[in-house]
């Protein structure tokens, strides 16, 4: 098995992406998270660039990592500047990591039109920084900027940058798509020169996504003969972002068979953890990492998966700690439905009435505008109403909301009026609530606690609306989808109008009977 080094630059890289700034504490539990993971090298920033990333690695010197080695990161001495007297230089020694990684150019056009510097003098640049570091008893890993556009531009200049690299000492050559614009063809030929050029050196690459090829030039880079991979664990980072680890790290070790840092079981885990601190989002359909990434929704890919997990899915979902879901839908059929309503009616199987009737039902909601993939709750109520078994706890027998304009200071803008009945017994209650969706359902609970005192620990965590008719403007149908919680479980309801305070009570109200359900189970 090969073994590839897995460089991590969240830290530095990462934070370059917009939107995306870390506090030195961030970084520490980063940091930490990184490392309980298994990556092997953290680049944790530029110590001359900053005074947080001074106090970081002042501060990160007090740790004590398992697995992951820290590194800095900063670029080759300035011209006309000896690397003994160069600031970025002395910083980087100061930042007292074992490894450095220092960028230097490798394109032409930015040696003569950026630098302002003569090849020849660039070359000498790249060398003595090299080597000067590695006298100071630093492991050097050079990060030849735009190589691939280099080499395009140049390939006997720019091999001739990572050979002054090679001669000063670096123990790594690392090939940066600095821009991003290189196609995987060109990462896999390019890659494969370099590697015959330096065949007792250890080659890594660096890609940033702006053509989305990021992760597959990091892959045929792999497969060209490169040992060591940069990327952000998210694949947060400047413009389109950095090849992702995330997804980089399970292909490694599950489809190439190589050998790596990180604990694939743990990936979803620490994923999460790394875009919460991030406050960043994983989309759904991310690979291996997203909450549907292993979701399924078709009726012929559900039977199947349920025969045989195998026949729709590429790997078993807890190989990378993520979980198997079946969303419910028009599409969904018979199995899905079977499996979803076990628990409410056990004695129903595939072929009896009430399972057909249970999903013309299910098609006609869905026609109309619900989604119950994500409503549970909503979705437990239906096949109660289907089966007959649904008993429901109160009435709403009226609501009325009114906002004001403008907004007393210090007072909430809007109030609701709600009359329940209950056992032949009403209840009126008005609220003020900070909107007429808040003031409904402060309302609903406080005239039904009267009678069901239990529901006082519920409270309303999250709220979505969709507008489903994109054409039809202010008088689209909505779909609203709430969440609550209460001390045990959370759970999701839903309902759909061209009203959306009609669409938002019928979810509030379905998420108080589900509560009062439970409470009889």
């Amino acid at each position: 098995m090969r073994r590839i080094e897995i460089f991590d630059s969240t830290l530095r890289d990462g934070a370059q992406g917009e939107g995306i700034s870390f506090s030195v504490n961030d970084k520490l539990h980063i940091v930490k998270a990184l490392d309980e993971f298994g990556v092997d090298y953290i680049e944790a920033g530029n110590p001359g660039s900053n005074p947080k990333d001074l106090e970081f690695f002042t501060r990160a010197a007090e740790l004590e990592l398992k697995n992951a080695t820290l590194c800095a990161f900063g670029s080759t001495r300035r011209k006309n500047v000896s690397a003994d007297e160069d600031t970025n230089i002395k910083s980087l020694l100061d930042a007292n990591t074992d490894v450095v990684a220092i960028f230097g150019k490798s394109w032409d056009l930015h040696v003569e039109e950026i630098l302002k510097a003569t090849l020849e003098e660039n070359l000498d640049i790249v060398e003595s920084t090299v080597r000067y570091l590695v006298s100071k008893g630093k492991r050097v890993f050079f990060d030849a900027e735009h190589f691939f556009d280099g080499y395009k531009s140049n390939p006997d200049y720019a091999m001739s940058v990572l050979a002054a690299a090679a001669k000063g000492g670096a123990e790594t050559l690392v090939l940066c798509d600095t821009n991003g614009g290189t196609l995987p063809h060109e990462v896999f030929e390019v890659t494969k020169k370099v590697i015959e050029a330096h065949p007792e050196m250890k080659i890594g690459i660096h890609c940033h996504n702006d053509t989305g090829c990021a992760v597959a030039n990091s892959m045929l880079s792999v497969k060209a003969g490169a040992s060591q991979v940069q990327g952000t664990f998210t694949g947060i980072g400047e413009r389109c972002g950095n090849a992702d680890l995330s997804v980089i790290i399970p292909n490694l070790k599950l489809k190439l068979g190589c050998e790596c840092g990180g604990n694939t079981e743990n990936l979803f885990n620490v994923s999460r953890r790394i875009a919460e601190i991030s406050n960043t989002s994983i989309e759904p359909n991310k690979p291996y990492t997203g909450s549907g990434a292993f979701a399924h929704k078709g009726g012929m890919h559900i039977d199947g998966v349920m025969k045989l997990a195998a026949s729709f899915e590429h790997i078993a979902p807890e190989a990378v700690g993520n979980t198997r879901k079946f969303l419910l839908s028009e599409v969904s059929g018979r199995s899905l439905i079977i499996s979803k309503i076990h628990n409410i009616a056990p004695e129903l199987t595939k072929d009896s009435p009430k399972t057909a009737e249970i999903l013309e039902k299910l098609k006609e909601l869905e026609h109309q505008g619900y989604h119950f993939e994500a409503a549970d709750a909503s979705f437990e109520l239906m096949v109660k109403k289907v089966l007959g078994t649904y008993k429901p706890h109160f009435r709403l027998v009226l609501y009325r909301t009114m906002g004001e304009f403008p907004v007393p200071e210090g007072g909430m803008p809007a109030s609701a009026t709600i009359k329940v009945e209950v056992d032949g017994n009403e209840e009126v209650t008005a609220v003020m609530g900070n909107g007429p969706v808040n003031a409904l359902d402060l309302a609903l609970r406080k005239a039904l606690t009267v009678f069901y005192p239990s529901i006082k620990d519920m409270q309303l965590t999250d709220y979505k609306v969709r507008v489903l008719e994109q054409n039809s403007t202010t008088a689209a149908r909505v779909r609203v989808l709430i969440e609550t919680s209460d001390d045990s479980s959370t759970w999701t309801t839903i309902g759909v109008s061209n009203d959306i305070i009609e669409a938002s009570i019928i979810a509030l109200a379905d998420s108080v009977e589900y509560k009062l359900s439970k409470r009889e189970i």
